[in-house]
């Protein structure tokens, strides 16, 4: 039992380091979005019952895919990195930032999954602290009037 625990360990550091070469600056907001999603998918699986939502696993599925076209959006940001790496080094330009567009992409879902993280524990019941109430109540009355916004230019 050790040996294969061991084994287990050996091949997740081995995994996680290669990744972390790999993504270089970019893998701490990736691994952070990572931790967010997973969060976001638990909490939100725990909130389903507290909204008279069924949980299903279609809806579970459609979650997954919405999370993994997440992590394509951060790939298409690095490869915009890439590009603009790229154009600058043919023009003989140098420049200090790597993965901008990555790292900002990578940002703004984390902050979107920390809303919905926070808005799922409110649909539970827990008390959130008197600073976030606004904030879930904005993101509710945002997500709210974007359907009224979206009939209205219609007209």
């Amino acid at each position: 039992m050790n040996k294969t625990l061991e084994n287990i360990k050996l091949g997740l550091a081995a995994l996680l380091g290669s990744a972390t070469a790999l993504l270089g600056a970019l893998a701490a907001p990736v691994y952070l979005l990572v931790g967010m999603n997973l969060l976001d998918y638990a909490t939100g699986l725990t909130a389903a019952p507290y909204r008279g939502q069924q949980r299903s696993s279609y809806r579970g599925l459609r979650g997954i895919a919405k999370k993994v076209c997440m992590w394509l959006l951060v790939a298409v940001g690095a490869s915009v990195d890439w590009l603009l790496l790229y154009a600058a080094q043919n023009l003989g330009m140098t420049t200090p930032l790597r993965c901008l567009v990555a790292c900002c992409v990578a940002m703004w879902l984390i902050c979107n999954e920390i809303l919905s993280i926070l808005e799922n524990i409110s649909d539970i019941g827990v008390e959130l602290p008197p600073f976030l109430r606004p904030l879930v109540q904005w993101v509710r009355q945002q997500a709210d009037g974007r359907g009224k916004a979206e009939q209205h230019e219609d007209c």
